[in-house]
């Protein structure tokens, strides 16, 4: 018999959209309940997917009782609302960034432990079937070691996007693009690549006028020995999310936007590499996309089952130090940070905000000309 988790949203903005279209193809998830400041907006969305609207985040799980909890609102409430949701009984499905800081992370962490309670970062980037085999050919050696890789977050947004009043803002966004945007290509490649060694980088705004940076440049060198070129701009025409792996059997490349399939994968093999060796890395003749539904669909089959979170889900910090650790080194003239460092660091812990080169006319560095 398939268990029924119920289900609750904070936040009803866009976003909310994808996780309850995600929710009503679940066999074993119930949308029981919504919570927004805007009440109008909390109407609208519980009459085309269903639930009950509450006033406040606190009257919600103490009147609907939700097993799960998915936080879709802006990250400056992310940790707060999570350990409200977590210390209240309910797991935790946290729209990414996780949070403001490092040191947010590490709270809500905590609270997911002590409640016994799971937190699962969106970070749908990691799935489909397409990335799945993708993961198992390199954990596996099939296509022998990584060696170098490049992560491209080229978008585009104009300078309208940047003025919503909680955007471009170090206390209410916690970063610029770096963290609300590559974050998701960067969490993907260290997915594929695994742990990560040390990080440096710049942060640049070259074409917004914003708070933060609108384009960053950084060097990341992971355990397994691959070093990777990681590459962000929220002001490039011609967007796309982009990673390649060279490693010593082959190439492999993504290119795609927002989301990708079997498609928008490719594996070239190096010089000499037997056919028959080659057939053996085809993607599967089953294709399903990344995207919230597969997401969600692991992550409430582990829920029912008590089991851990399956990888899709699990390390909710990793890809969140390496931003993190790309601020830090632009916040110390674009050192080499290590975790090690990075976790030494409270300054960077508590919060991401750092220096940015300006790059536009009229500016030399980070001086006004």
């Amino acid at each position: 018999m398939t268990t029924t988790l119920r289900a609750a949203i904070v936040g009803t903005g866009a976003i909310a959209h994808a996780h309850a279209q995600a929710l009503a193809a679940l066999d074993g998830a119930e949308l029981v309940g919504v919570t927004d400041r805007d009440p109008d907006t909390a109407q609208r969305f519980v009459e085309t997917y269903g639930g009950e609207v509450f006033g406040d985040l606190g009257v919600m799980l103490a009147t609907a009782s939700p097993d799960v909890v998915h936080v879709c609102t802006p990250p400056g409430v992310h940790a707060p609302q999570a350990i409200a949701a977590m210390e209240a009984g309910a797991h935790v499905v946290c729209e990414k960034p996780a949070a403001l800081s490092l040191a947010e992370l590490d709270a809500m962490i905590a609270a997911s432990e002590r409640a016994d309670r799971r937190l699962a970062i969106v970070f749908q980037q990691r799935t489909g079937t397409a990335a799945a085999h993708v993961k198992g050919l390199v954990k596996s050696g099939a296509l022998g070691r990584p060696l170098v890789a490049v992560c491209q977050t080229l978008w585009f947004r104009d300078q309208a996007y940047f003025d919503v009043p909680w955007r471009g803002s170090w206390a209410t966004e916690g970063g610029g693009p770096t963290l609300g945007h590559a974050i998701h290509q960067i969490d993907l490649l260290a997915y594929l690549l695994g742990d990560w060694e040390s990080v440096r980088a710049d942060l640049w705004r070259v074409g917004r006028d914003t708070g933060t940076e609108d384009s960053s440049t950084a060097t990341v060198a992971f355990a397994s020995g691959a070093v990777a070129t990681v590459v962000t701009s929220a002001v490039s025409p011609r967007e796309v999310s982009a990673i390649r792996i060279d490693t010593e059997k082959a190439t492999v490349t993504l290119e795609h936007l927002y989301g990708h399939g079997h498609d928008h994968w490719r594996i070239t093999p190096a010089p000499g590499v037997d056919e028959a060796e080659v057939a053996r890395w085809a993607l599967p003749d089953a294709e399903e996309p990344s995207g919230h539904v597969p997401l969600l669909r692991g992550v409430y089959a582990a829920l029912a089952a008590g089991e851990p979170l399956p990888p899709e889900a699990a390390e909710p910090a990793r890809s969140f130090e390496i931003v993190t650790a790309v601020y830090s080194s632009a916040a110390h003239d674009g050192a080499r940070i290590t975790p090690a460092q990075l976790r030494a660091d409270g300054a960077r812990m508590a919060s991401l905000e750092a220096p940015v080169n300006e790059r536009r006319p009229g500016h030399v560095g980070d001086e006004v000309c």
